[in-house]
């Protein structure tokens, strides 16, 4: 008998929380995400104090509700108030998970059609531009994930931007970027970039000479290509196209300074096969100006 394939059908939209400032921004972003694509919005935090055994409250000597325990349910009530506040009408649930702030995610990833965070939360070091929690999820999680970086948006931030390759990776980024300027009536800026022919290992055979006019071509059709059937799939989204002999970085960096977010994909055609994620979504995450989207391809 064949085993069926389990489909986790991705209908809410998840964000962690902690109780930090950075995680304040994250939940505002989310609500008002999961009130764009009319789904709920699970509240998750990770609670870790019970498997150290470290006492969760209860004693004769505490009020009700005091206690570690207490202070992670508080926590969620809080945010989950903040979130309703700020979208009228959202459906909030919220789920109090006992493990790390990164496992509780990843699980509730699992079924989530975003995952949103903060860049940095109450734990680690504090000079961290991006926490750990952030980066793993990046990394691992099933679904895209969304990091809301410090700091207000530009105030001419009017459009998503998504960098494009031909990795399975970028094209789920792109899909993703077309389903956000949808659901926000924004436009949709995709930049591809090409660098000079190099090595990438031994015995490779590059060109003497090569014209970057008919490279720059080849990469401008590519990038059509690559978009075609997305436009025809979102008409109503706004397409504008950016090819440049450039780094990947240096460009996005660039075009990051007027988005309403940045999509990337977990890792690029260049660089080593075997690693989960790429340079260049590393970078974004660290430096971008905006919001940044780091989407992996589906198994």
């Amino acid at each position: 008998m064949a085993t069926q394939e389990i489909r986790h059908i991705r209908n809410h939209v998840v964000v962690g929380t902690d109780g930090s400032a950075s995680a304040t921004q994250a939940m505002a972003w989310a609500a008002h995400e999961a009130t764009l694509r009319r789904l709920p919005l699970r509240v998750v935090h990770g609670f870790v104090w019970s498997q150290v055994h470290a006492p969760l409250g209860g004693a004769v000597y505490l009020e009700s509700g005091a206690g570690l325990r207490g202070a992670a349910e508080r926590i969620l009530a809080e945010a989950a108030t903040t979130a309703r506040s700020a979208e009228p009408g959202l459906v909030v649930e919220t789920s109090l998970v006992e493990n790390s702030g990164t496992v509780a995610l990843l699980e509730s990833a699992r079924d989530a059609a975003v995952v949103v965070v903060g860049s940095r939360g109450l734990g680690g070091f504090s000079g961290l531009i991006v926490g750990s929690t952030a980066v793993q999820l990046a990394m691992y999680s099933p679904c895209p994930v969304v990091v809301i970086r410090d700091g207000e948006p530009a105030q001419d931030a009017h459009r998503i931007v998504v960098g494009v390759d031909a990795s399975d990776h970028a094209l789920a980024a792109l899909e993703f970027g077309f389903e956000e300027a949808s659901v926000r009536g924004v436009p949709l800026h995709t930049v591809h970039t090409w660098t000079d022919p190099v090595s990438t290992g031994p015995g490779d055979m590059l060109p003497l000479v090569f014209d970057p006019d008919v490279v720059h071509e080849e990469e401008t059709r590519l990038l059509a290509e690559l978009l075609a059937g997305w436009s025809e799939k979102y008409p109503d989204v706004q397409v504008t196209r950016q090819v440049a002999r450039a780094r990947a970085r240096d460009e996005l960096l660039h075009a990051s300074q007027r988005a309403q977010l940045l999509v990337v994909g977990a890792r690029g055609v260049g660089g080593f096969r075997g690693l989960l994620f790429g340079s260049v979504s590393q970078a974004m995450l660290h430096h971008a100006h905006c919001p940044v989207a780091v989407v992996r391809a589906r198994a």
